[in-house]
């Protein structure tokens, strides 16, 4: 049996008494578990279900990037849910509260979606949406994807990932084993996947009120003195009540959302 597998029937014990229909699927490999979900979620499959693979041949990052997976060596695994909040602001940060909260209290995030150890990325968010039938009638489906190393990745591979043309150099990277020593694949996901599932379901019920304070103790990026895309420098100084980021500026404080820059500290 392999890691993975050996730890599914105790995450689907803890989850699925609070979420009806809760399934977990490993499979050996895949191009994507986010692209395998959201394409069910577009043909009207809408049960709740954790899918993660031994290997990734196409994962998928924010603004085009990809995602270095090696069996044993890194985690990744996406969950789709029903989701229904009120706003869906601040969600990809809730998601990384969750995550770093449940792995080690050393772990910090830099604004939007990247899991950090000692300002090295050690893992990564993707979250996306998919609706069945007319707008604003039918359901609405929520995949969150993750990245994890668990071994810590040549630099050189993770620098092939980078897209072409991109002035941005790759992060140096970090591994989850450098925390906790042996630690495998199937360990991390028991670590992380029920508490997930419980966070999305408080941020559907709360919002990102719920996790504001919690995101502000991990906040890797406050007080930094940060360049966005454009160009403009300034001082990070958290995030407001949507969970955009605030950078003060030679023009005052600026409000960025994860749609609009790519951060990185100067």
């Amino acid at each position: 049996m392999s890691d993975l597998l050996a730890h599914v029937e105790g995450i689907w014990q803890a989850v699925a008494p609070t979420l009806p229909g809760f399934t977990v699927e490993v499979l050996p490999s895949i191009d994507s578990t986010s692209s395998e979900l959201m394409r069910r979620a577009r043909n009207g499959l809408m049960e709740p279900v954790l899918l993660t693979a031994e290997h990734q041949t196409a994962g998928r990052g924010r603004v085009g990037k990809g995602w270095h997976s090696k069996p044993g060596q890194s985690l990744t695994f996406s969950l789709a849910l029903p989701l229904a909040p009120a706003n869906w602001s601040g969600l990809s940060l809730a998601v990384g509260v969750s995550l770093a909260q449940s792995l080690h209290p050393s772990l910090r995030l830099k604004w939007p979606n990247d899991l950090w150890l000692e300002q090295r990325k050690i893992g990564g968010i993707l979250v996306e949406t998919a609706s069945t039938g007319e707008a604003g009638q039918g359901q609405r489906m929520v995949v969150v994807g993750v990245g994890l190393n668990i071994a810590r990745p040549d630099t050189g591979a993770v620098s092939a990932l980078v897209p072409q043309g991109s002035t941005v150099a790759a992060m140096p990277p970090a591994g989850l084993s450098e925390l906790l020593v042996g630690i495998t694949p199937g360990e991390a996901l028991a670590r992380v996947a029920p508490a997930l599932v419980q966070d999305l379901q408080a941020f559907a019920s709360q919002g990102f009120d719920a996790f504001a304070q919690r995101f502000a103790r991990l906040d890797a990026l406050q007080g930094l003195t940060v360049q966005l895309s454009d160009g403009t420098r300034g001082t990070a100084c958290g995030v407001n009540e949507e969970g955009a980021l605030q950078v003060l500026t030679e023009r005052g404080m600026q409000t960025v959302t994860s749609a609009e820059v790519s951060v990185r500290p100067c």
